[in-house]
């Protein structure tokens, strides 16, 4: 199984470019977030014609979550607790569990919003204790707006105590792998200075100024069948690109 997470930063935006990636990397299931749009505007026949199935949870405007499938999910599942946005979506492909989600940013430290992220990653991992077992084959995958080790982000005196890189969102974070869950990418790179996030200013892409915000964390018995991982960085190249590349693993199973 090949798993691909990407936040599009617009569905519609980026619908060409989704495509050229369905056809180029042919992923067995694909978590997408930051659609920036409700359900009616999804481009489901589009999804459907590349030879994919579409499990979609939109918001007008904002956030936004799909996963794509070559296989028909099952067992859908949409939203997190009282959660009014749409941030999570899971569903199960081929016996393999996927919860995409798509983890507030914060905006800054100490506001409102910064609380509402924490609120939201404790909810989140209440509900996988709740929900699943760390003997599932389970993948939690997305823009978690987390950069987990200073070894994740390009220039960490920079992003020091940021809402991407506090410790107290760290400290969470690690919860997520205390549950326990593997962060794959991690295990084929465990140096680190590998980046799926790029602001669009400050000419941050081309002087390598990026962060790792996108995970696929996965429990031990689908972790071990993980034969590699990797971003693919030309995603970020050319005309009109989302600041962030897609993250793949490969599961032999």
């Amino acid at each position: 199984m090949k798993l691909v997470t990407w936040n599009v930063n617009s569905i519609r935006s980026r619908l060409e470019r989704l495509l050229a990636l369905l056809a180029r990397h042919k992923p067995d299931v694909v978590c997408l977030q930051e659609l920036k749009g409700a359900e009616d505007v999804f481009p489901f026949d589009a999804i459907q014609q590349a030879g994919y199935h579409a499990a979609v949870l939109g918001q007008k405007t904002y956030n936004g979550v799909a996963i794509l499938s070559r296989a028909e999910p099952t067992d859908i599942h949409k939203g997190l607790g009282d959660d009014e946005h749409a941030r999570l979506i899971a569903a199960t492909v081929d016996g393999v569990r996927i919860v995409n989600v798509y983890v507030p940013n914060g905006r800054e430290v100490g506001c409102e919003h910064w609380d509402y992220k924490l609120d939201w990653l404790k909810t989140l991992a209440a509900w996988l204790a709740k929900t699943a077992k760390a003997t599932d084959l389970l993948a939690v995958c997305g823009d978690f707006n987390v950069a987990p080790d200073d070894s994740d982000v390009a220039h960490p005196d920079e992003w020091a105590d940021s809402v991407l890189c506090h410790d107290r969102v760290r400290e969470l974070f690690r919860g997520l792998l205390d549950w326990p869950l593997v962060d794959v990418f991690r295990k084929h790179h465990p140096d680190g200075r590998i980046y799926s996030w790029w602001d669009y200013r400050r000419l941050a892409f081309p002087k390598g100024d990026g962060l790792r915000l996108d995970h696929i964390l996965a429990t031990d018995p689908l972790a071990r069948c993980c034969s590699a991982a990797e971003v693919d960085r030309d995603e970020r190249k050319g005309e009109k690109p989302s600041d962030h590349a897609p993250v793949m693993a490969t599961f032999d199973i």
